[in-house]
């Protein structure tokens, strides 16, 4: 196995020869393997070792060997202990679940502090195989089929292509010692399910079955490939702006496509979406109707989609601002207030009033229906909800509008038009000046 690993290494994973690698090490077979191919062709390694604390002495004993392989190796490696069940349950995930986080980000802490290039990790062919069928089983669109892939960031794979058969024979014929998980016997988790009584039927039934598992990962990764590009093709017509922490798409470019849906799945599946008639029926909505997922919601907003992550702040309380007040913080920017006697700058970003027409304490307050005011530059008044429209604000555009008030007059849409009511004239002998930065 060692050849076949050293022509992997240089005709796949190169840049492995000049990197500092961090190996993640359980003990087990697979990154005992990993660790003595790895020093075998002497690449810059250290181990890392995670200790959950899941299986008492044997936890402890598999982090024993781990130290001692490292002394043997002259290697030098790290190890963390992680307090697994009361993180699950704090967390909310379950155990497999923690334990992964936890490993992950701290192998991702430790790169980051120590300058590790890469992480290595021992996942094989057989656990490809495995993570497929878990995929397919729970249903899973075309991503959940491709496969573990081999470099992903900074986490690299390189026994990929080698077998579980393969790494134990090279394991037994170079007398490795290796701890054996007791756990990997419970056939209550799927996976160990699969890998014990499932998969082993496959290759009975055909012994070719992982050869002919790459050849399919391969064809479905090529397929991939095309679907991105597609993918990537649609959003360079439909996406019209990005800013703001919102996206807006032409509802009409969804339209034109002859599989809906299935378009639809593919730019809003990473957004946390699951009711995909839902959004299919969007295209036809009236505006104002929302889908909402666990971290973003989608609004139909006349010809466009508007798409925006959920935060956690609730609509701000009334913000009251005194004479003596300098600047405040509003949910549309910081404002500053300055006495000047000049007008040097008019944009929206800026307005200047007559002090002396302000009734103290102003107030900044979000919009409601009804409110109107005196546009400036305009005779008469002009309710919000007509202005909003008519300057083609979208929904979530609205709902980010502030209103500087006196008393129950608004002084300022924030950030788009002042009232004409309190605009400086010939008369004005203290000017106020009002910026939001």
């Amino acid at each position: 196995m060692l050849e076949p690993f050293k022509i992997h290494i240089n005709n796949k994973l190169p840049f492995l020869k000049e990197s500092k690698l961090l190996i993640a090490i359980s003990g087990g077979i697979d990154s005992i393997v990993l660790t003595h191919l790895c020093h075998k062709l002497n690449l810059n390694i250290a181990l890392a070792h995670c200790n959950f604390n899941l299986r008492g002495k044997e936890s402890d004993a598999d982090e024993s060997f781990v130290l001692q392989l490292a002394e043997d190796l002259d290697l030098e490696a790290f190890i963390e202990s992680f307090d697994t069940k009361n993180y699950s349950k704090d967390s909310k995930l379950s155990t497999q679940m923690a334990a992964r986080k936890l490993r992950y980000d701290w192998f991702e802490e430790l790169a980051s502090q120590l300058q590790f290039d890469y992480v290595l990790t021992a996942h094989h062919a057989d656990d490809n195989l495995e993570t497929f069928l878990i995929n397919l089983s729970r249903g899973t669109g075309l991503d959940g089929l491709i496969g573990i892939p081999e470099v992903n960031d900074n986490i690299v794979r390189p026994l990929l292509p080698f077998s579980r058969e393969v790494i134990e024979t090279y394991a037994k014929a170079n007398d490795f010692k290796w701890r054996e998980d007791s756990s990997n016997a419970f056939t209550k988790y799927l996976r160990n399910k699969l890998r014990h009584d499932i998969v082993p039927v496959l290759k009975e039934i055909n012994p070719q079955l992982l050869q002919n598992f790459q050849n399919t990962l391969k064809n479905l990764n090529d397929t991939a490939d095309i679907v991105e590009e597609s993918i990537e093709d649609l959003l360079n017509r439909a996406i019209t702006t990005i800013e703001n922490n919102q996206m807006v798409f032409k509802v009409e470019e969804f339209k034109k496509l002859s599989n809906q849906k299935a378009y639809l799945f593919e730019v809003f599946k990473d957004y946390g979406f699951t009711e995909w008639n839902d959004i299919a029926d969007l295209l036809n909505a009236q505006s104002g109707k929302q889908i909402l997922s666990s971290t973003h919601r989608l609004i139909k907003d006349r010809e466009h989609f508007l798409l925006s992550e959920i935060t956690s702040e609730t609509d701000e309380e009334l913000i009251i601002i005194s004479e003596t007040d300098k600047q405040v913080r509003t949910g549309s920017g910081i404002l500053f207030f300055d006495k000047t006697d000049t007008i040097l700058v008019k944009n929206n970003h800026t307005i200047y009033v007559d002090k002396a027409l302000l009734q103290y304490p102003l107030t900044v307050r979000t919009w409601k229906e009804g409110d109107l005011f005196y546009p400036i530059g305009m005779s008469g008044k002009k309710k919000l909800s007509k202005y909003f429209k008519d300057e083609k604000l979208s929904l979530l555009d609205k709902e980010n509008i502030r209103l500087l008030c006196s008393g129950e007059d608004i002084v300022w849409v924030i950030g788009k038009r002042a009232d004409n009511r309190f605009k400086v004239n010939k008369n004005t002998k203290n000017i106020l000046k009002v910026e939001l930065k």
